[in-house]
C-alpha cells in the first residue's frame, strides 16, 4: 500500500509540473534531511498545482532557490519534495521611470542587478550569499546597502504567493504607496518559506549614484572604535554603508565607509570621513577585499567550515557586543571573527570549533545579548550543534507566530520545524 501511495503522489506531481519531477540525490539535502523528489515549476500556476497535490497526498515541501541557505536553521521535521524555483526566473517588468521592477522569485540577485544596470538603477539588497530574489526575501537577507536603502521588507511593494493548499494570493501592487488591506508581502518576508511559496516580487528600486568611494581606517582599538562609529553615525557625511571587520582573537578592528553621490561632492565628504577615522585612513575607488563578505574564523582557505551566527545590537552598545564576543571566546575555547554593518546594528560572526564548542560559544554570547540589546541566531554549525543549542534562541511573540502558521499552513506541510519554535 505504501508503494502505491508513493507512486500516486509522484504521478500527481508529474501532472502538476508538466513532468519536471526528478528523484532526489545527495545534492538535494536540506540540512541533513533527504527529500524524495525535486520539482521544477515554471509558473505560479504550476506552483499552485504542485502544492495542491502536496496537500492532497500529505507531502512536506521545502522551497529552494540557489540553495545557499539550506543548512540554516533547524532541519525540517520531515521532507518529501524540494520545490526548486530556478524556473521562475523571469524579469516580468522593469518600469524604469517609476523605479519599479517585478521579478520571478527564482531569478538570481546578480542577474537582476545586471538587468537594472542599463537604466542606472539597482535593488538595494546585497547579502554576502547572493542567491535568488525569493531566497533573499524569504530569509530577509541584507548587506551593506541596508544603511542607505533599508531592510528587504522596506523594498518589497508587492508579492504573489501560493498558500500551502495551492491557493494563489496577491499582496500590494506596482506602486510605492500601497495602504489598503493587510500587507501579506511583509508578513512573508523573513518567514523562511513556512507560510507560503513566493513566486513573484515587486520591488522599489533606487538610482545608481554617479560617484562612489570608500574610506578605510587603520586598525583601531575598541576604545577608539566606539568613538569613531558614534561620530560617523552622528556626522553630516551621510554614508551609504559603514562596515566593520573585527579579526579572530579580538585584535584591532578596521572600519570602512562607503560614500555615494555626485562626484564633485565626494572629495569634501571623504576628507571629513578620513578625519573621523583618524591617522592612516585611506581613500579607495574599490572596496576593501573583505567588504560584504562573511567573516572567517579558521583563516582564509581553511579546511574546516566555520559556524555562522547572525547578531543584532543597539548602535550605542557595539563595545558591549565586542566585550561579549571576547568572553564567549574565552568560555568556549572557540576562535571567532566578526563583520557587520555597525551603523545599522547587524553583524555576522564566524566561529571555529566543534559542535559542543560552537554551542557553548552561542550560549555564552546569547546570555550577554540583553547587555548589547540584541539577539543571537545560529545560522549554521558543525553537524550535531543543534543537539546542544536551539539555533533561534528566545523569540518574543512566539504564540502569535504559531497562530499565523496554523492559519496559513494548518497541515504543517511547508518547511515544518525549520523556523523559530519549531514552526
Amino acid at each position: 500500500m505504501a508503494g502505491t501511495v508513493t507512486a500516486a503522489a509522484r504521478e500527481a506531481l508529474v501532472r502538476a509540473c508538466a513532468g519536471r519531477v526528478e528523484d532526489a540525490t545527495d545534492t538535494d539535502l536540506v540540512g541533513a534531511t533527504a527529500p524524495r523528489w525535486v520539482v521544477r515549476p515554471t509558473s505560479t500556476e504550476e506552483v499552485s498545482a504542485v502544492l495542491h497535490s502536496a496537500t492532497e497526498h500529505d507531502l512536506a515541501v521545502v522551497v529552494r532557490g540557489a540553495g545557499t541557505k539550506l543548512a540554516w536553521g533547524h532541519d525540517p521535521e520531515r521532507l518529501d519534495v524540494v520545490l526548486d524555483t530556478s524556473g521562475l526566473d523571469t524579469l516580468v517588468e522593469h518600469a524604469a521611470g517609476d523605479l519599479i521592477a517585478v521579478v520571478g522569485a527564482g531569478r538570481r540577485l546578480s542577474d537582476l542587478q545586471d538587468d537594472l544596470a542599463g537604466a542606472s538603477q539597482r535593488l538595494g539588497v546585497d547579502p554576502a550569499r547572493s542567491g535568488t530574489v525569493g531566497g533573499a526575501v524569504a530569509t530577509a537577507a541584507t548587506g551593506p546597502m541596508r544603511l542607505a536603502h533599508g531592510a528587504v521588507r522596506d523594498l518589497v511593494i508587492g508579492m504573489t504567493i501560493v498558500r500551502a493548499d495551492g491557493v494563489v494570493a496577491h499582496s500590494g501592487g506596482k506602486v510605492v504607496k500601497n495602504v489598503a488591506g493587510y500587507d501579506l508581502g511583509k508578513l512573508l518576508t523573513g518567514s523562511w518559506g513556512t507560510l507560503g511559496v513566493i513566486t513573484q516580487v515587486a520591488f522599489r528600486l533606487h538610482p545608481v549614484p554617479a560617484g562612489r568611494t570608500w574610506v578605510t581606517g587603520a586598525p583601531m582599538s575598541q576604545v577608539v572604535l566606539r568613538e569613531v562609529v558614534r561620530s560617523l553615525v552622528h556626522s553630516q557625511v551621510v554614508p551609504s554603508a559603514v562596515e566593520l571587520d573585527r579579526p579572530v582573537g579580538g585584535g584591532d578592528a578596521v572600519v570602512s565607509v562607503l560614500l555615494e553621490g555626485h562626484p564633485e561632492g565626494l572629495d569634501d565628504r571623504a576628507a571629513e570621513v578620513a578625519a573621523l577615522l583618524g591617522h592612516g585612513a585611506q581613500r579607495q575607488q574599490e572596496p576593501p577585499a573583505w567588504w560584504g563578505r562573511e567573516p572567517v574564523a579558521g583563516g582564509e582557505g581553511a579546511d574546516d567550515q566555520d559556524a555562522l551566527l547572525k547578531v543584532t545590537h543597539e548602535l550605542a552598545a557595539l563595545s558591549k557586543l565586542l566585550d561579549a564576543l571576547a568572553r564567549a571566546e574565552s568560555v568556549s575555547g572557540c576562535r571567532a571573527a566578526l563583520r557587520g554593518s555597525v551603523a545599522v546594528g547587524t553583524a555576522t560572526v564566524a566561529v571555529g570549533g566543534g559542535a559542543d564548542e560552537v554551542a557553548a560559544f552561542t550560549t555564552a554570547l546569547r546570555a550577554s545579548a540583553p547587555g548589547f540589546g540584541g539577539s543571537v541566531v545560529l545560522l549554521e554549525g558543525p553537524p550535531g550543534t543543534t543537539d546542544f543549542v536551539d539555533p533561534w534562541g528566545p523569540v518574543g511573540g512566539l504564540s502569535l507566530m504559531q497562530a499565523v502558521k496554523a492559519q496559513f499552513d494548518p497541515g504543517r506541510l511547508l518547511a515544518p520545524g525549520r523556523f523559530v519554535g519549531g514552526i
